[in-house]
């Protein structure tokens, strides 16, 4: 028996005279993440990407999970291929379902013939292909509203698909179809979504953290390098910058209102953040800031970080509560590293009664009682560099 997963597109399938950019990307992506599970012929047809293994010993269950985490897949079908001959179908069908069906209670069958000079219209296939299962498997009885199992018959111009099961993908556009950002990613939960959210949008992620120690530890970093790691299987390759803080941190301690402390570092990152993206061609900022959830989250307090930035700064959880980014952060495994109790650079020296509607004025006057470029500078030299890859690209 011969099987292929048919991979059909999300949003590309919407795209005009650039579509063929979009698709080119996406198997791009798709060959990327499987060439360590072994050797697939691919074939691009009607909004759809065919992979076929080569070799009988690939995992296609394997497969299916990868296929799961890459953007710009709207669904995922694994399929038995048959010749176009309605009778070959029908005995051939039977026997492939039995997995799906014998514990089974109710099914319907879906049929869409793309080939037109296929003998049978659409509901006849449908008509005789549900026959042919209910003769097979008498317990079954059909439920065209809520089945436990769709049967789906795609009619197309190389052969005849069959399947039991329609996988939703991770939907969104090709990761690398809409530039490059460097996310603000802490040790929190909101940060890891916010990269997952823009990589959903096409973007190319990677992330730019900052450390002070002693005050933070390296436990800390780990968490934060765990996060990156997570992170790749749906943003792919992930470039991560960690700049030393801990002087600029106790600059602004000794020297500027404790009142505005925290929207004074949040500028200060901004500006260092800045520098990497002119560096490495980066078309915006993303955070994972969430209006109203703490004091330097106001809207008066973003506005204050936002007028030092160089580049647009996404906020793709900006509206969101709590409980909704959480469980984004469950479904792509980062939550329980996030609620880790190792605390990043945000938490220190912290104060007691922060400002929550600063002004800009007032802002700009505290942080010019001290000249931070000398440590900025130094910073972004002293800055580490790693890269984190997708599994198995190593």
């Amino acid at each position: 028996m011969r099987e292929v997963i048919m991979v059909k597109y999300g949003e590309i399938a919407l795209k005009g005279l650039n579509k063929g950019t979009f698709e080119d990307i996406l198997i791009k992506n798709i060959k990327r993440r499987l060439r360590h599970l072994g050797k697939f012929e691919y074939m691009r047809r009607q909004s759809t990407v065919y992979i076929e293994p080569v070799s009988h010993d690939a995992d296609l269950d394997e497969v299916i999970e990868k296929l799961k985490t890459i953007f710009g897949i709207g669904a995922i079908q694994r399929c038995a291929v048959y010749p176009k001959d309605f009778e070959i179908i029908k005995e051939e069908s039977v026997k492939y379902l039995e997995t799906a069906l014998q514990f089974a209670r109710t099914f319907k069958v879906e049929a869409k013939r793309s080939d037109k000079t296929f003998p049978l219209k659409t509901p006849d296939i449908q008509m005789e292909l549900g026959g042919a299962i209910l003769e097979a498997y008498p317990h079954l009885s059909v439920d065209v509203h809520n089945p436990e199992v769709t049967v789906m018959c795609e009619i197309r111009d190389k052969g005849a698909y069959v399947s039991a099961e329609r996988i939703i993908g991770a939907g969104g556009m090709p990761v690398g179809s809409s530039g490059k950002a460097l996310l603000l990613l802490s040790g929190g939960i909101d940060s890891p979504v916010a990269g997952y959210m823009m990589a959903k949008r096409g973007l190319i992620v990677d992330a730019i953290h900052f450390v002070s120690p002693p005050y933070t530890s390296d436990r800390a970093l780990m968490k934060v390098e765990t996060l990156c790691e997570k992170l790749t299987a749906y943003c792919g390759d992930v470039r991560f910058f960690c700049v030393p803080f801990t002087e600029i941190q106790e600059a602004l301690r000794d020297n500027c209102p404790q009142e505005y402390f925290t929207v004074i570092m949040r500028r200060l990152m901004i500006r260092i953040a800045n520098h990497f993206c002119k560096e490495n061609e980066y078309g915006a900022l993303v955070t994972g800031e969430s209006v109203g959830q703490v004091a330097s989250q106001t809207l008066r307090a973003i506005q204050c970080t936002d007028a030092v930035a160089e580049f647009p700064v996404f906020r793709p959880v900006v509206g969101m509560d709590k409980k909704e980014i959480t469980e984004i952060a469950r479904h792509i495994d980062t939550f329980e590293t996030s609620i880790l109790p190792y605390e990043d650079c945000c938490t220190v020296f912290t104060p007691k009664h922060p400002k929550t509607r600063p002004d800009i004025a007032d802002i700009e006057k505290a942080e010019a009682m001290y000249d931070f470029t000398d440590l900025i500078n130094k910073a972004i030299r002293d800055t580490e560099i790693k890269l984190f890859r997708v599994e198995g690209n190593e």
